[in-house]
């Protein structure tokens, strides 16, 4: 008698001969049960994990905000040390303006009492000689019509619809410069900018944001302020660089102007620090053999002698 085979396991999903009727009355497969019952038992497992990662997390956040919490209370500890020491730096440089305003006052009242002097110790045609020679250097102060060249920074805010402001809205020191070697191509006998009277040694600088006319700062508005000959206007503003600056005005927002002025006076300029090359002297060379090498002093014996009497 054959052994009975053990019975065969039947399966999750048993296929009924009528497939479509099967696919409705069990729609998923045995697979997303599996999967979703593994992600449960997963999740349950990672739960631990999850908490230690949001608590490390926590405690991250608590020791970023103290940390920011003490570096706020000492800035702000320290900004009255720095508040004063912004103060006094700005007390010392208005101290030193007021002194440097006063020094060239004075100089200014030397230099003229010097002047008087001078004119008094040399004769008429003399003195007037040197006045026309301090004025052409700008060492003397000049007086006369002539013509005043204003430029003016930007006001901040950029037009939306026209772009005025949209370039850079500063002067800059070259704009100056320009502006002065034009007035001089023009016909200038003396310029000054704000006062600053330029020479042949000048120098129209930048420091930072700042301009500097002879190593002395210059403020906005700046006035370009000039003597000369009645056309002088007239040949400025035909200029390329007045032609240029109009353009630049107009694109950026500056503010250039050019109007005549009657009776200006442009002060002198200081007196410069003229330095002056000196040759090097050089030791006379000692002649060989211990002579001196003076020409008279010469060892031949066919040299008469200074009285005459040589053998």
């Amino acid at each position: 008698m054959s052994a009975t085979p053990p019975p065969r396991p039947r399966p999750d999903r048993v296929y009924a001969p009528d497939f479509l009727t099967e696919l409705f009355r069990n729609p998923l497969d045995p697979g997303y049960a599996d999967a979703a019952a593994a992600r449960r038992r997963g999740s349950s497992a990672d739960a631990p994990r999850g908490w230690a990662a949001r608590s490390v997390g926590l405690v991250v956040v608590v020791v970023l905000g103290f940390l920011f919490a003490v570096a706020y209370r000492q800035t702000m500890a320290d900004e009255p040390g720095r508040a004063q020491a912004r103060s006094g730096l700005v007390a010392q440089i208005k101290e030193r303006e007021s002194q440097t305003d006063r020094l060239s006052a004075r100089a200014d009242q030397l230099r003229e009492e010097v002047s008087r002097q001078r004119d008094a110790a040399l004769s008429g045609s003399a003195a007037a000689r040197l006045r026309d020679l301090e004025a052409s250097t700008g060492l003397g102060r000049v007086r006369g019509d002539g013509v005043v060249v204003r430029l003016a920074d930007a006001p901040g805010n950029a037009d939306a619809v026209t772009g005025a402001g949209a370039g850079p809205p500063r002067v800059l020191y070259s704009d100056l410069q320009g502006v002065a070697n034009a007035l001089w191509s023009a016909g200038a006998e003396a310029v000054a900018i704000n006062g600053q009277r330029l020479t042949s040694t000048s120098t129209i600088r930048s420091a930072g944001e700042a301009i500097l006319v002879d190593f002395r700062p210059v403020t906005g508005p700046y006035e370009v302020s000039a003597t000369g000959p009645g056309s002088m206007r007239r040949t400025f503003e035909d200029s390329r660089n007045a032609a240029l600056m109009r353009e630049v005005a107009q694109k950026t927002g500056l503010s250039f102007g050019v109007r005549e002025a009657e009776d200006l006076t442009l002060p002198a300029a200081p007196e410069p620090q003229l330095r002056y090359a000196k040759p090097s002297v050089s030791p006379s060379p000692s002649g060989a053999g211990g002579r001196s090498g003076s020409p008279g002093s010469s060892g031949s014996p066919g040299t008469a002698s200074p009285s005459g009497g040589g053998g």
